[in-house]
């Protein structure tokens, strides 16, 4: 019974970093960029759903709707104002940049919400369901979490083989050049990847927040950079990747805390990259690219 809650917990926690690394994978996938603000994104989403629904007595599915929605337009207003200027500069400038904007949102966030943390009310409540007679407890906030990570990689992997925009980003991601001498407009598609992303990281935050009740302006940095890793592990640009290495990340961390020891269990996660990386350095499902000189 304790293998099956640690493996419960760890899928549910893997789906929150599989949700997050969709986004990155996506905006990497399509614009070959990092956008290491993705993490922000996620606590910004957190705080808006937050306050609707306890400021503004909102029900928590319009709570987590305006989440989206107020996420959605940073992402575009971050990649239009921050990203786009960048198109032509080289990786490390864009790396620069990414890092300042996660700086600024952080900052922003103590300075109009202070460091105190808040105490997060699940958005589906605390209810949990007993199983073999009571020796097995499944809370409501995992099984949510792992159907919406389920249902969110159906939608993209669909949208993305079957709509005119998905095949469009499909294009950028192998080549802009030819996308737009095809009649793609590159940079709407660019702002329409961040713009998803970034509704993505609004319910990561809302769902990590629910399962773990503690919000403050740092919230979203390490399950940022976790996330990150886990797109890396499954090889980043892959929609299924993402999934893959969000889930396996998860259940590697849980069964690390639980079995190993709490303090180590990041550097499991960490090494665990490190050894797969020596193994197959673009990921379990990346793949490798040949550029010509």
């Amino acid at each position: 019974m304790t293998f099956l809650s640690f493996l419960i917990s760890g899928l549910s926690l893997g789906s929150v970093y599989a949700i997050i690394a969709l986004g990155y994978t996506m905006v990497y996938g399509i614009a070959k960029m990092l956008n290491f603000a993705h993490g922000d994104v996620i606590m910004v989403g957190a705080y808006v759903c937050f306050f609707a629904t306890t400021r503004g007595n909102l029900h928590p599915v319009f709570g987590v709707l305006l989440a989206m929605v107020v996420c959605t337009i940073l992402g575009v207003v971050i990649e239009r104002l921050a990203y786009k200027p960048l198109r032509a500069a080289t990786s490390l400038a864009v790396l620069i940049t990414a890092i300042g904007v996660s700086y600024f949102l952080q900052n922003a966030a103590l300075l109009l919400w202070s460091s105190n943390p808040k105490v997060f009310t699940s958005v589906v409540g605390n209810g949990s369901l007993k199983l073999f007679d009571g020796q097995l407890t499944i809370s409501v906030i995992a099984i949510v979490t792992i159907v919406a990570c389920l249902i969110i990689m159906a939608v993209l992997t669909w949208f993305t083989g079957k709509t005119k925009m998905g095949k469009a980003m499909r294009a950028c991601s192998e080549d802009k050049g030819a996308a737009q001498l095809m009649g793609i407009n590159v940079n709407f598609t660019i702002s329409v990847t961040f713009a998803i992303g970034s509704a993505l990281a609004a319910i990561a935050g809302v769902l990590l927040c629910s399962a773990y009740p503690t919000l403050m302006p740092t919230t979203g940095s390490m399950p940022g950079i976790k996330a990150f890793t886990a797109a890396v592990l499954g090889g980043i640009g892959s929609i299924p990747g993402a999934m893959i290495g969000g889930i396996l990340l998860g259940v590697i961390e849980i069964f690390g805390k639980g079995y190993i020891s709490t303090q180590l269990s990041d550097a499991i996660v960490f090494s665990v990259l490190i050894l797969t990386l020596l193994v197959k350095p673009t990921g379990l499902l990346g793949k490798k690219i040949n550029e010509k000189v």
